[in-house]
């Protein structure tokens, strides 16, 4: 068993009140946090809530808690291995800045073992810095940069579209 934390944020000239319309709008056809232009989209089995259960690609979890304008938290139920949560959170710094914080903890077990350092870590990281792209711009403001996804991450998205249209065929 390896544990693994994972944090990416932001801070953003926002309110919290505005950082949690975007987690509000999450899975929804409205979503203006995560980068379903880019990435498998959140979807969930009724709108967003304590108790919703979805995901997004393989990665599947259940809403474990939802306080609006401060966090959300999703337990992941799989891939088999991962075990533990991911959420955002909302950190007020002053009135006019926010942080939008991202956080992984989880310990892996089994096949997670390879599958997070070698396929799902590189895939996250940019897809979590893609979701805060996503949400600097639904802000109105200047995204830090162009995505930039690594030469790795870029081969690993191209095999698994291969995969999958081939499961498709």
């Amino acid at each position: 068993m390896v544990y693994i934390r994972n944090v990416h944020h932001r801070t953003l000239k926002a309110t919290p009140a505005q950082l949690g319309a975007l987690i509000a709008s999450l899975a929804s056809s409205e979503d203006r946090l995560w980068s379903h232009q880019w990435w498998p989209a959140m979807r969930f089995d009724r709108p967003l809530a304590t108790g919703a259960i979805g995901g997004h690609g393989p990665i599947r979890y259940v809403v474990e808690s939802y306080t609006p304008n401060e966090c959300i938290v999703f337990r992941f139920t799989a891939p088999r291995g991962f075990h533990g949560t991911h959420a955002y959170y909302i950190h007020p710094i002053n009135p006019d800045e926010t942080r939008l914080e991202h956080v992984l903890e989880m310990n892996t077990r089994g096949p997670a073992l390879f599958s997070w350092p070698l396929v799902f870590r590189p895939l996250h990281d940019a897809l979590i810095e893609d979701s805060l792209d996503v949400a600097t711009a639904n802000l109105g403001i200047k995204p830090l940069g162009e995505r930039n996804w690594s030469p790795y991450v870029r081969l690993l998205r191209a095999l698994l579209r291969r995969r999958s249209q081939t499961r498709r065929a």
